[in-house]
């Protein structure tokens, strides 16, 4: 198969870079890359061995592009996503724009890549905090259906930005050295702390971040009806989210079945010996690909209830190992409409 064309919009920031590093190591088969960001125009990076200059979004840009990956806020994801996509261009996108929208596949590629078979043209990534709760949830919703999930999550500051990873590390100075701390990014200190804080609440009492946990993973499971609670908390780690997982299932399921599901199921590995202090921690999961699982155990508040602890890699698994994962998938299934003007895969 000969290569592709690519544009990474956002490819500067926390989530480009590690795409950028993924890319490479995953080789994937782009011929010619398209690097853009709107703060960083004129930087260059290397990529496969190549120097690239970072060049801002124009309409132009996509008349000759196969992928798109959009790593950016929101907005800007609403505003150059329909239109790539309307130039022929396959949108995979990292935002919130488009998750819910009912013409647009929010996938997982190991739990519903057969989503993907009906794209319109822009793909959306799941929160990076949903990801590994879908992933958690999927092999055993197919042998016990799940009839109710409370998830606590412990995430890490990397989910909010570079700038967020700045302000812990210096706060944590700060604060041994006994200085002074002004919080900017979050509204409290989050050296030494942890804020059941992660993006803003709504009148019902949950804040976005949690509502989206509970959307996205019934659409990513065609689980309409699921029943899911979330708390969402931010913790002092880099990188890699943390969550406390409650599951009430149909019928009873032994902790030894559960572990045997999960061992068997793509993309997730079980780390489980919690009296040889063997369980998932931020630390070993950063840099990895996969969502660990431990503490898998009975829930004793219900017959049915199984209990575990899940970690992975949020800027990996939660970002950008998932966006390569899609279009190696839209590839591998010759899902790309692509232009004959354009390389021909």
């Amino acid at each position: 198969m000969s290569g592709c064309s690519i544009a990474v919009v956002g490819a500067t920031g926390a989530v480009g870079r590690v795409f950028l590093r993924i890319l490479e190591e995953r080789r994937f088969p782009a011929d010619r890359i398209r690097l853009c960001g709107r703060r960083s125009v004129g930087t260059a990076l290397t990529v496969n061995d190549r120097r690239i200059i970072v060049e801002e979004v124009t309409p132009e840009l996509f008349d000759d592009v196969d992928f798109v990956f959009i790593s950016a806020t929101t907005e800007v994801s609403r505003q150059i996503g329909p239109l790539a996509a309307r130039k022929g261009a396959l949108v995979i996108d990292d935002s919130s724009a488009f998750r819910m929208d009912a013409d647009v596949p929010l996938v997982v590629p190991e739990v519903n890549a057969d989503d993907l078979c009906g794209h319109r043209g822009i793909v959306s990534i799941p929160n990076c905090s949903t990801t590994p709760l879908a992933m958690f949830l999927n092999p055993l919703n197919r042998l016990n259906p799940v009839r109710r999930v409370i998830v606590d999550t412990y995430q890490s500051v990397s989910g909010t930005g570079a700038a967020a990873v700045d302000e812990m590390m210096s706060q944590s100075r700060n604060v041994l050295d006994g200085l002074p701390v002004e919080p900017d990014v979050y509204p409290h200190r989050i050296a030494f702390n942890a804020l059941p804080h992660v993006d803003d609440f709504g009148v019902n009492g949950y804040s976005t971040e949690e509502m989206k946990m509970a959307r996205e993973t019934r659409k990513i499971l065609h689980e309409p009806d699921l029943a899911i609670s979330a708390t969402c908390v931010r913790i002092p780690v880099a990188v890699g989210h943390s969550e406390a997982v409650h599951v009430e299932l149909t019928r009873p399921m032994s902790p030894e079945e559960v572990r045997d599901a999960l061992a068997a199921s793509p993309g997730v590995t079980v780390v489980d010996d919690p009296q040889g202090a063997v369980y998932p921690m931020p630390i070993h999961a950063e840099g990895k690909d996969d969502v660990f699982v431990g503490r898998i155990r009975r829930d004793l508040s219900h017959p049915n209830g199984i209990t575990a602890w899940l970690v992975s890699d949020n800027l990996r698994k939660g970002a950008g190992l998932n966006a390569i994962q899609i279009a190696e998938e839209v590839l591998s299934r010759g899902l790309l409409k692509t232009p004959g003007r354009r390389t021909q895969l």
